[in-house]
């Protein structure tokens, strides 16, 4: 008992590692953040372990850097900064470094045995295989596909479109190419092999097999931590994200048009057909699939995985029976997204994960992945008045879902708040 007191006391002493707890922190923050953690986690990871270890710590994160500042009664403030050259979106590392933070906080370990649980949660770190990453993605856009009305046909061409994404995204990402690239070049390339097989008479509405695939390109999780990030007060953050989303949303636009020129220039585009109506059964089936296939992408692992796919159909499931008993659209999208956002602060506490994944999935069904399309091939066909209509009903509906997200979130975190200030005032 003696051993483990001093072990605690020593890990708590600013002199005794200062500049090892903050390299730790920062490290853990640095990964969190790498893998598409939203910036508050990333804040107050850092803060909360460097706090329990007796340290005051100062963090500002941004997408692209992390500062981090400690300051102790008997040392010169320490400083370091962390340029984040890399982002992507693994949240099974999102779940393991935020649980790791949780206990470094709860047990007060020394840095030594810190760093062995840093490596312990790294090896920990699962990823699914290639076959399964690329099955992901075939998922994504077959489902999405017949999602939007696609018939089997056209689901076999956005399924085979998606194997061509899944193939051809991570070689450009090895390449350190920018994201505004990577995503204009996999737009031109999904066009243009959907519209090469419309043109060969191997699909029949070739407008919702480019939907379908075009989900796989849909920023959705930087808009979900835009939105959050806006909330939680992390405003510079959160208008970055969006300016980056309303960049890659021009990316998307501009390959998918120029695939339309190129392939139009080739040969005789066929008319577009308009995509059959499914029942509310078979869409929700859909979206299941659909949104287990973005589980694989994100690399989402365990019981979590299955969860997270249940939501999707769910919160699709809320939308219909709103728009069933009559409410306009913009309604049934602000009451999915608040039903989203309850189940994910929900899932997040129960499972004790955060609710980043929870959230981003089961809002994928609501993107408005056929207004980023129809906006863009309506711009192309030079149709000034619809390009208007449509991208105001396309911002309108984002609109909708960050309003739906923010009621929920803003009346969590006062709920906790209060709740915190209820536990200290009764310790009193």
């Amino acid at each position: 008992m003696m051993a483990e007191t001093e072990t605690l006391m020593e890990a708590k002493a600013p002199s005794a590692g200062s500049e090892l707890w903050m390299q730790l922190a920062s490290e853990i923050g640095l990964r969190m953040a790498s893998s598409g953690a939203e910036t508050y986690r990333v804040e107050e990871s850092v803060v909360r372990i460097l706090s329990s270890c007796g340290l005051n710590a100062q963090v500002y994160a941004v997408p692209n850097s992390l500062f981090v500042s400690v300051t102790a009664p008997d040392s010169p403030p320490l400083t370091v900064l962390h340029r984040i050259s890399r982002r992507g979106t693994d949240l099974e590392a999102v779940e393991q470094y935020s649980n790791l933070s949780r206990r470094i906080c709860s047990e007060h370990p020394s840095p030594e045995t810190a760093k062995a649980w840093l490596r312990e949660t790294e090896a920990r770190c699962k990823n699914y295989p290639f076959f399964i990453f690329l099955l992901g993605h075939m998922l994504v856009a077959g489902g999405f596909c017949v999602f939007f009305g696609g018939t089997a046909r056209d689901c076999l061409a956005a399924a085979l479109c998606g194997l061509l994404l899944g193939a051809v995204l991570p070689l450009a990402e090895k390449q350190n190419t920018n994201v505004f690239f990577q995503k204009l070049l996999s737009s031109f390339l999904m066009g243009f092999f959907l519209y090469s097989t419309a043109a060969l008479g191997l699909s029949d509405h070739v407008d919702t097999a480019i939907i379908g695939t075009l989900m796989l390109l849909v920023p959705g999780i930087l808009f979900t931590n835009a939105m959050r990030d806006i909330i939680f007060g992390d405003t510079n953050s959160g208008i970055n994200r969006i300016v980056e989303v309303l960049l890659i949303a021009a990316a998307i636009a501009l390959g998918t048009a120029a695939a339309w020129n190129a392939a139009d220039g080739l040969w005789s585009l066929p008319l577009s057909a308009e995509g059959l109506t499914y029942s509310p059964l078979v869409t929700c089936i859909a979206s299941f699939f659909a949104c287990l296939g973005f589980v694989w992408v994100f690399n989402i692992h365990g019981t979590g995985s299955l969860v997270c796919a249940l939501g999707g159909t769910a919160v699709w499931a809320v939308y219909c029976l709103v728009l069933h008993f009559g409410a306009g659209e913009l309604v049934a999208y602000f009451f999915a997204t608040v039903f989203a956002a309850v189940f994910a602060e929900i899932m997040a506490r129960v499972r004790k994960y955060p609710a980043i994944s929870y959230l981003t999935i089961s809002l994928l069904p609501l993107i408005p992945g056929a207004g980023i399309y129809y906006t863009a091939r309506q711009a192309v066909s030079g149709i000034s008045g619809a390009v208007v209509s449509q991208g105001a009903h396309t911002l309108a509906i984002a609109g909708v879902m960050a309003a739906g997200i923010l009621v929920v979130s803003t009346g969590a975190r006062w709920f906790h708040a209060a709740k915190h200030e209820a536990n200290v005032r009764n310790a009193e």
